[in-house]
């Protein structure tokens, strides 16, 4: 082997060499880029996970304030309608409390009312025998009109007139311009 082979020979190897190199590098660098890729697209999944996640997340908490919204705003509407009730209660209450009083003043009128009250209370409790409690203002106008009311009362019951005994411990005297009490009270015996 002269020179001349030799060289060509050694071309020839390092030519070899350098395309063994090359697929080698070419190799590595295609598995690298595999790999990036495969490592990115992980990267890029796990952050659309968390993402997602937030989102759900947020989402939640949107739906739970805007049930909290609503609760209020109902609480807010039940509110209302019932301050409004309270208040129609109170200026019913207010109008009795005058139109009792008026009544109170007007003697015929006042009668008529108690002999009525008298007959619906014993119409409720539909007892043979009760004890009226009534105002020691109002004691006499009470008798006075106790046999009236007990006949009423045996006539749309169809029943025997109750012995109502009129007992000597008064309710509490007539009301003042800001309060009201009650006029009589009716209790059966043994209660």
């Amino acid at each position: 082997m002269n020179d001349a082979d030799v060289s060509k020979q050694i071309q020839q190897m390092v030519r070899f060499i350098r395309q063994e190199a090359e697929e080698k590098a070419n190799e590595i660098s295609v598995s690298a880029e595999e790999e990036f890729n495969i490592e990115k697209l992980q990267l890029v999944e796990a952050e659309k996970r968390k993402i997602r996640q937030e989102y759900e997340r947020k989402e939640k908490q949107v739906e739970i304030r805007r049930k909290i919204e609503y609760s209020m705003q109902l609480n807010a509407s039940r509110i209302k309608v019932l301050q409004a009730q309270d208040d129609l209660v109170n200026s019913m209450k207010e109008a009795a409390s005058k139109e009792l009083l008026r009544v109170s003043n007007d003697s015929k009128a006042y009668k008529k009312l108690l002999k009525g009250l008298m007959v619906q209370s014993l119409l409720r409790l539909k007892e043979p025998s009760v004890l009226l409690r009534c105002r020691e203002v109002d004691r006499k106008l009470v008798e006075s009109v106790l046999n009236e009311a007990k006949q009423e009362y045996a006539d749309k019951a169809n029943v025997h007139a109750p012995k109502i005994t009129v007992d000597n411990v008064y309710l509490p005297p007539p009301p003042t311009d800001n309060e009201i009490h009650g006029t009589f009270c009716i209790r059966t015996y043994g209660h």
